[in-house]
């Protein structure tokens, strides 16, 4: 799976000159071209590691449905538990158009209170990250200071603990 290996070459195949993905629970809608998706969201993604795995899949006409567990360094540290999405991915011309995501585990209590904890301790703790600021960003150099902030914390709650 291109995704699952941050593999940007094979994902430039995969996609059309530009991507739409929308979280209607959320009222959230993203655009990208292809270059944005792959240089600076697939970027993004891959610092954290992750594993996806596709547990159901049905293609439809030009539709395909897929349940998809993710797993990754972000997601364990907010959750504690794999993040599980029904997508429904549109294609034009053999690429893929258009991404709808709903989320069918997401914990936002836990997500809150974890992401609350790491921004109030990190400008405590850490205020040269800025990660108030940086934590939203999803490019590759946001993503590792988010990951940093993370590796601080837990090793900062380690060491608390022995």
């Amino acid at each position: 799976m291109a995704l699952d290996a941050s593999n940007s070459s094979k994902m430039k195949d995969l996609l059309s000159d530009s991507l739409i993905t929308t979280i209607p629970k959320y009222e959230y809608e993203v655009r990208y071209s292809k270059n944005d998706y792959v240089g600076n969201w697939l970027k993004w993604d891959s610092v954290f590691e992750p594993t996806y795995k596709v547990l159901e899949m049905n293609l439809e006409n030009e539709t395909l449905k897929a349940k998809v567990s993710k797993t990754d360094k972000r997601i364990l540290f907010f959750m504690h538990k794999p993040f599980l999405t029904n997508y429904i991915i549109r294609f034009q011309n053999d690429k893929i158009a258009s991404i709808e995501e709903e989320y069918l585990n997401f914990d936002e209590s836990t997500w809150g209170k974890n992401r609350s904890e790491l921004l109030n301790w990190t400008k405590e703790n850490h205020p040269e990250l800025n990660l108030d600021r940086f934590i939203n960003i999803q490019t590759e150099s946001g993503g590792k200071k988010l990951l940093k902030a993370i590796e601080l914390y837990k090793d900062q709650k380690q060491r608390a603990t022995q």
